[in-house]
């Protein structure tokens, strides 16, 4: 166990985890290698323990595939009815999840979590249906085979020559809160399958012949052994992150490679390589990049890099990390990863120096405890290839990458050594003025806050340097015998020789503070980077927005020009169209570009495909799909290949991915939902005018062919109710289309009112008149306050709001109830209302009635294609007004729409309300 104090976001983190589990339903999935290994039998088997235990447990769907040991075990159990579902003829099955819901038991059997539902299911898989029974609360048991896994459908596929349709994305098996594998030998497995306890007789012989043949059972039982592996090994991690233990357990094999800026690093990751295949292990190879390694030169950092991304190609994972002493970083590194093995050179210092200055070797044998150390030992002088013997010859000499050439060595600037001398003969003048009246203990002080000084600000050099000056200054002026390098009194070496310890000491740790300060800053910045591009690309919403929040930080980041190019229709790369961006690089090699989006590859500058191109080309993808190339043309490749650039230019195109899948996905999910309401509009177009219009079409037609036929036969009263139809159908007819139109014409915006004041009494006198012959046998009121003022519109339009108003009111009101209109006036705005004493709306359906072709009831009575209230919400809207329906707590529906009063309305006379119409 570790002592040190827990982290307090981890712990928060830990918490909100438990407390969004403890709200969440469990799942236990029982998995298998294959069909008949006995997954459902064994999840029977749990259910009836549980059910031993007086637990709730209900079995949604089971498949027994007519297994008699299987359909034993579901006697005593509760099973819930499945879903028949229609489909084309045949009756198809289903779990059914509203009553499983509805039952809310603690545990349910739900069989084949790959399964893909029938149409007419809530969700198109099983595995969505399960999601929704977890987040309701309630314990999920399911079967899975291996094969049904998403990230390995193309690897079986492959293996068995068989692709399977029917997949679970991995993150579904990963959140699994138990994983029980369910195993059988192959040969075991063959012999159910013969005896006709997986399939029928002759469904296992062709089983047998193809995707049961036992090579495939041996790939498939070591799959599903592997990602039950995987999985356990996982939840190790968990659990000692949890737990916070940090002695490393031996339960897999995992192996650290350890390099350095030396010639023995590249034989120490290949054969760090050979280790881990010969174990079949997991290996990582690892960088401690130490204050002193800070200050490497250019062409020892570049050979490090070569050698990571060596490693990288041959498949090892690549860490680099920053401390101050590398045995410390190595060990807490490999207890937070549980490495088991640890690889590394030989120690290559001897003797005292070793004895004083220590070795990474030496801690790490004392230290890391229940870790194997294999150290790797370099060539004897002597041996092999004489070339490679030769000093020069070693990694800084290969480029790191093609492109990457040999830099010429900087040379060292000399303003820290002046400072140095400055400082120093400040402090000399200073310390001059104190001596005789301070003790030298305070002289001593003086030249030490200088050194502090020069290492503050110049580094480890310049403040040595200043520690050997200041002490030779002050055994020259301030020690007897004066002027003189030699010592009168024995006990001032014992003075110099302690001013010198702690002047290289505090050097050395103000040096070493000050490189950490710097990688701290380093850290900070490129923290904030990823911040602020990250809360860019959130607010981006557009592909474009994106390439120009992506191109701006990338430019600000690495200096350099770049460009995001997207494929075309055909899918070859094409140079974006539009307005250009300032920080964008105007000229790419398409055939590259066309290159790394086929494959799926970097390449370019500095790489090992195309080296010879200007820009260095990286894919932009996710895990499934390419979505283009960015081409980035460096103005220095150490500013994008070391480590830590590299990784926050990874960083930084995984965020342009995810944004650009954010955009697309949004983008197709608003088409997809236009493209839903077009079709919905259009089927209710049609069926609206197939009733609707074909209705008073056939009225027509058969009361005109009624008057042609029999012309002479029918009496004049006949003729005259005929003709009476006719025109009272034309009519009706003509009122549809028009709504239709006007509905059309509403939409496209090409109908602009014709306002003018009008007194409201007016408009509402006209729509009565127009409406008088529907409005025998129903009371009308109207009721206007005195004084109301006139009202700007446009009279046509508020009249045909009035006038479906009315109909609508008309239509699903009991024949006689009474109606009233209303207005009020108020401040800026005149509200208008008709009320009925019908039935009412259905609770939830106020707003839903001002759609397109909707209507409440679809009642082959009642004509109308659904389009007055949403003709009357248009028109409102038109006039700057809003519109709304609710219920009246007497009992009816009352429909109120607002029009705004810009103006001063001329003032009217008062008058009395009133109409009334019998």
């Amino acid at each position: 166990m570790n002592d040190e104090r827990p982290d307090p976001d981890e712990l928060l983190a830990r918490v909100e985890r438990d407390q969004a589990r403890a709200c969440r339903g469990r799942l236990k999935v029982f998995f298998g290698a294959a069909a008949g290994v006995g997954k459902t039998y064994a999840m029977l088997l749990a259910a009836r323990e549980k059910r031993a235990e007086h637990i709730d447990i209900v079995v949604g769907l089971v498949e027994t595939h007519g297994r008699k040991d299987t359909a034993s075990l579901l006697e005593g159990l509760e099973v819930l009815p499945p879903k028949i579902i229609d489909y084309r003829g045949t009756a198809l099955h289903e779990f059914d999840l509203d009553a499983a819901l509805k039952r809310k038991p603690s545990i349910i059997l739900v069989d084949e979590l790959a399964h893909t539902n029938a149409h007419g299911c809530r969700h198109p898989k099983r595995w969505q249906d399960i999601e929704e029974l977890l987040e309701a609360g309630i314990d999920v048991y399911t079967a899975l085979n291996v094969q049904h896994l998403e990230s390995l459908n193309d690897d079986i596929g492959q293996i068995s020559g068989i692709r399977v349709w029917e997949t679970v994305p991995d993150t579904v098996f990963e959140e699994a809160d138990e994983v029980e594998l369910v195993d059988l030998p192959p040969d075991e497995l063959l012999s159910r399958l013969k005896d006709g306890k997986v399939y029928l007789p002759q469904q296992a012989q062709e089983a047998v012949k193809h995707f049961f043949r036992k090579g495939n059972l041996i790939a498939l039982r070591e799959l599903a052994l592997r990602q039950t592996a995987n999985r356990v090994d996982a939840q190790m991690l968990d659990y000692r992150e949890d737990h916070r233990i940090r002695e490393v357990w031996q339960v897999s094999e995992r192996i650290l490679v350890c390099i350095g800026p030396n010639a023995l690093a590249e034989r120490l990751v290949r054969a760090g390589k050979r280790f881990a295949t010969s174990l079949r292990a997991e290996w990582i190879v690892v960088y401690v990049e130490t204050p002193e390694l800070q200050r490497l030169a250019a062409e020892q950092r570049d050979g490090v890099l070569r050698i990571l991304r060596l490693a990288e190609q041959l498949g090892a994972e690549t860490v680099t990390l920053s401390a101050p002493e590398m045995s410390s970083a190595i060990i807490k590194f490999s207890n937070e990863r549980n490495v088991t093995k640890i690889v590394m050179g030989k120690p290559t210092r001897r003797g005292l120096r070793r004895v004083l200055l220590g070795s990474v070797v030496d801690v790490l044998i004392s230290d890391a405890h229940n870790i194997n150390l294999y150290l790797l030992g370099s060539p004897r002088p002597g041996q092999g290839d004489n070339d490679n013997n030769k000093p020069e010859h070693s990694l800084y000499r290969k480029n790191p990458l093609p492109g990457l050439g040999k830099r010429p060595a900087q040379t060292k600037g000399t303003k820290g050594y002046i400072w140095a001398v400055v400082v120093t003969v400040a402090s000399t003048a200073l310390a001059y003025l104190m001596f005789g009246r301070f003790e030298l203990a305070n002289l001593v002080m003086v030249f030490l806050l200088g050194v502090v000084y020069i290492a503050t600000r110049f580094g480890r050099g310049p403040s040595i340097f200043a520690s050997f000056l200041g002490v030779a200054i002050f055994d020259l002026l301030f020690v007897p015998p004066y002027f003189s390098f030699t010592v009168g009194d024995s006990q001032y070496l014992v003075t110099l020789l302690a001013m010198l310890t702690v002047a290289m000491l505090i050097s050395s740790l103000m040096a070493n503070v000050r490189s950490q300060a710097k990688v701290a800053g380093h850290r900070e910045r490129r923290a904030t980077v990823l911040y602020a591009m990250s809360k860019d690309l959130t607010a981006s919403q557009s592909e474009d927005e994106i390439v120009r929040t992506a191109v701006h930080h990338l430019y600000a980041e690495f200096g350099s020009r770049n460009v995001i190019l997207f494929p075309d229709t055909n899918g070859r790369v094409v140079y974006p169209t539009g307005n250009a961006i300032p920080e964008s690089l105007h000229a790419a090699d398409l055939s590259v570009a066309q290159w790394v989006m086929d494959h799926n590859e970097i390449a370019g500058q500095g790489t090992h495909t195309l080296p010879g191109a200007e820009a260095i080309y990286f894919p932009l993808s996710n895990k499934e799909t390419m979505l283009g190339v960015l081409v980035l043309l460096p103005v220095n490749l150490r500013r994008v290949f070391l480590p830590e650039q590299q990784k926050l230019l990874e960083t930084f195109l995984g965020q342009i991915a995810q944004a650009i899948i954010r955009v697309r996905l949004t983008e197709q999910a608003r088409k997809t939902q236009v493209e839903m309401e077009a079709e919905r509009l259009r089927n209710s177009l049609l069926s609206s005018i197939s009733h609707d219009l074909r209705t008073p079409l056939a009225t027509i037609v058969g009361s005109a062919s009624t008057l042609v036929e029999d012309d002479n036969a029918l009496k004049a009263e006949d003729k005259l109710e005929l003709n009476r139809a006719i025109y009272d159908e034309a009519q009706r007819m003509s009122s549809l289309v028009n709504n239709i139109l006007d509905m059309a014409r509403l939409d496209a915006g090409a109908v602009e009112p014709n306002k003018q004041w009008y007194p409201l009494d007016e408009i509402i006198g006209v729509v009565l008149t127009r409406l008088q012959k529907r409005l025998t046998g129903r009371q009308v009121s109207v009721t206007l306050p005195p004084g109301i003022p006139m009202v700007f519109v446009d009279a046509v339009m508020i009249e045909q709001v009035l006038v479906n108003l009315l109909e609508n009111a008309l239509r699903y009101t009991p024949e006689g109830s009474p109606l009233e209109i209303m207005a009020v006036a108020s401040e800026g705005a005149v509200a208008i209302s008709v009320a009925d004493q019908g039935h009412g709306l259905p609770p939830g359906y106020e707003n839903k009635v001002f759609e397109k072709f909707y209507r409440v009831r679809n009642e082959a009575a009642q004509s109308g294609v659904g389009l007055g209230l949403a003709i009357c919400k248009a028109i409102v809207e038109v006039h700057g007004g809003s519109i709304q329906a609710q219920n009246r707590p007497t009992g009816g529906a009352v429909f109120s729409f607002s029009l705004p009063q810009d103006y001063s309305p001329p003032v009217m006379g008062r008058e009395e309300p009133g109409y009334l119409v019998e």
